[in-house]
């Protein structure tokens, strides 16, 4: 058994970046609108997310009652701004390149770890290269997102929502934050795996520390080299 596995901390990281990531994307706190002068935002706070936009009312049933009221945002709505509708598209795909990184992820680690006949340092490679696409894709309408946020910026929501036109003043909300924190691990997760598949394709007379430090760690991916060169 190998005293540690690098690798397999990078395939942990990413899962835990795609879950986060996931859990952004649904959240409605991505931008906190503080609101003073509105009959039907009784709280005095709205929530703008990716798909939604949310606020407390006692109005919108009887006073006795406080109710959520929340508005789908379209991507086909000429309202929609244009962060937010990137956040849609690129946020989604997002995921389903992390996904397609964490299945590649347990596929290369297990045939490296079960000493399998396969190219497992492309693997790897490819492999950190979908995390680093996956964070890259997110961080762009994050980036998006909080530009907006600290420029308060409005969005022209339909009457139907009920929503003022202009905030107050508005901050950063948690889905953005949970959002930054699933990009950073993505990124993570990428280097540490096109490192370690760097590490073993290069083919050097000397070695590096590099490629040192990867086959102490894991003396399971070089059985095969080793019985070569007996």
């Amino acid at each position: 058994m190998s005293r540690s596995h690098p690798q397999l901390y990078a395939l942990w990281l990413g899962c835990m970046g795609w879950t986060l990531t996931a859990v952004a994307l649904g959240l409605v706190q991505w931008r906190v609108w503080l609101v003073h002068d509105s009959e039907a935002i009784s709280s005095g706070v709205a929530w703008v997310g990716v798909w939604r936009a949310c606020f407390n009312s006692h109005t919108q049933v009887s006073p006795g009652f406080m109710v959520r009221h929340c508005g789908s945002i379209s991507l086909s709505e000429a309202s929609t701004p244009p962060e937010i509708a990137a956040a849609q598209v690129l946020m989604l795909l997002s995921l389903l390149v992390g996904l397609l990184g964490n299945s590649g992820g347990v596929y290369a680690f297990r045939n490296a770890y079960f000493g399998l006949e396969t190219n497992t340092a492309n693997c790897f490679l490819i492999t950190g290269a979908l995390f680093l696409s996956a964070s890259g894709m997110s961080l762009l309408p994050l980036a998006w997102n909080l530009r907006s946020v600290l420029a308060n910026q409005t969005i022209a929501f339909p009457p139907g929502f009920k929503m003022p036109r202009a905030p107050d003043s508005q901050h950063v909300g948690c889905g953005i934050a949970v959002g930054m924190a699933g990009m950073v691990l993505m990124v993570l997760s990428g280097v540490m795996f096109c490192r370690y598949g760097l590490c073993r394709t290069v083919k050097s007379p000397v070695r590096s520390q590099c490629d040192r430090s990867v086959e102490y760690d894991n003396p399971a991916f070089d059985s095969h080299e080793l019985a070569r060169d007996i």
